[in-house]
């Protein structure tokens, strides 16, 4: 081959595939239950409000919607989302939004911003596996901190900031992907505490609060500490992933500028007509409409979820039951290890996403990420069913 002489950078060598996309391509052989992926329920998509929104613009404004646009954004959807965020507590004003190509975007313009080779990062064990992978081009070292029932501890984290070589805490403190755990405000409190007293800057990526089935969710760490707090929050688990349309916080001045700059590096501006179409989705209305209405999808598939664990999973196999979000988290007794378990899971015709993934430091084999949002309640009842039957086997039962 012509190009089998090529020199690759360090960086392009040391990268490696999603799991989760490699796995998911597996879960498309026919008759597959998976509980793999993270993404929306299809069928819960606004499609028809979004095809007259769609239809309208391309009607009204095409020269506007289909050419280039500003890095920063589109400047009435940074206002929108703007308004939004103050009404959920969150203070802030367009000029600190920053509109991404999806939180993934999002993430590597934090690495970008904050991270050199051998820089600290601290976050949970487990953490989420998309940060893993952005902050892993720019090659950092992972401090991580075991997660409770209340999400990440803190035991040890003010001598981990007092090294001075920690350049960001990272956290999905509400409903965290992978395992639906959320961080209570006393707790959050005192990271933010911790985080002022040694300057270093803390990340809250937030794609579900909204997603929370009871309405209620701690106060966002953003509205504890404006200026330590770089916020992310996204359209893709509230609308549709396809528009890969997220938005940045940060504070104003220098952070907000560089994070600008690094955007402006990689792609100029996110897409403008998705922008658009979104912006006009906001106007019509029935977004929180829509809300509700998913929520409520997830919850009453969350709770058959957790009743048919309940129900058929084997005595010591535990799982966590949340109170929003997408994801809940499976711990095995130790002898079991779900990575080699996972191809007898797919003969089985059901899959999910081995733990050990989401642990940037190792370890986490016994677990599994389960998904509760894609698959409907006759799935979830079956695929449980079947990954009851499958622990049985590995037991010994």
């Amino acid at each position: 081959m012509p190009n089998s002489r090529w020199e690759y950078s360090e960086r392009a060598i040391a990268m490696k595939s999603n799991v989760i996309r490699e796995i998911l391509k597996i879960t498309k052989k026919p008759g597959v239950i998976s509980f793999a992926g993270g993404l929306p329920a299809p069928e819960l998509f606004p499609s028809a409000t979004i095809k007259e929104v769609t239809n309208k613009i391309l009607t009204d404004s095409p020269g506007e919607a289909l050419q280039y646009g500003r890095t920063e954004g589109y400047p009435p959807l940074r206002e929108v989302v703007a308004e939004r965020m103050n009404k959920l507590g969150v203070p802030c004003t367009a000029e600190e939004i920053l509109i991404t190509s999806g939180s993934q975007q999002g993430l590597d313009v934090v690495g970008r911003v904050f991270l050199d080779e051998g820089s600290l990062v601290v976050t949970s064990r487990p953490t989420y596996l998309g940060a893993i992978q952005a902050f892993d081009t720019y090659r950092p070292r992972y401090v991580t901190f075991d997660s409770d029932k209340d999400g990440m501890t803190v035991d040890g984290l003010e001598d981990t900031l007092l090294t001075g070589e920690v350049r960001v805490i990272y956290l999905v403190p509400t409903f965290q992907n992978p395992d639906g755990r959320t961080i209570p405000t006393d707790r959050r409190k005192l990271i933010i505490d911790l985080a002022e007293k040694y300057g270093i800057p803390v990340v809250e990526d937030d794609p579900y609060s909204e997603l929370s089935f009871d309405g209620e969710v701690p106060e966002h760490m953003k509205s504890m500490s404006p200026e330590m707090v770089v916020y992310l929050g996204t359209f893709s688990k509230l609308l549709a992933p396809g528009f890969r349309i997220a938005w940045l916080i940060a504070p104003r001045g220098d952070c907000y500028d560089r994070c600008v700059r690094m955007k402006q590096g990689a792609d100029l501006h996110t897409n403008t007509l998705g922008q658009h179409i979104i912006y006009e989705y906001l106007k019509t209305g029935d977004f929180d409409e829509h809300l509700e209405k998913i929520r409520k999808a997830y919850s009453k598939r969350r709770n058959v979820m957790v009743e048919m664990m309940h129900k058929y999973f084997p005595e010591g196999v535990s799982f966590t039951e949340p109170n929003g979000g997408l994801f809940l988290w499976v711990t095995l007794p130790e002898s079991i290890n779900t990575t080699e378990l996972l191809p007898k899971a797919v003969e089985k015709q059901v899959a999910y996403i081995p733990g050990n993934a989401f642990y940037p430091a190792g370890g986490g084999y016994n677990t599994m990420r389960m998904n509760y949002s894609k698959p409907n309640e006759e799935e979830i009842e079956i695929g449980i069913k079947r990954l009851a039957e499958l622990f049985d086997e590995a037991l010994g039962k």
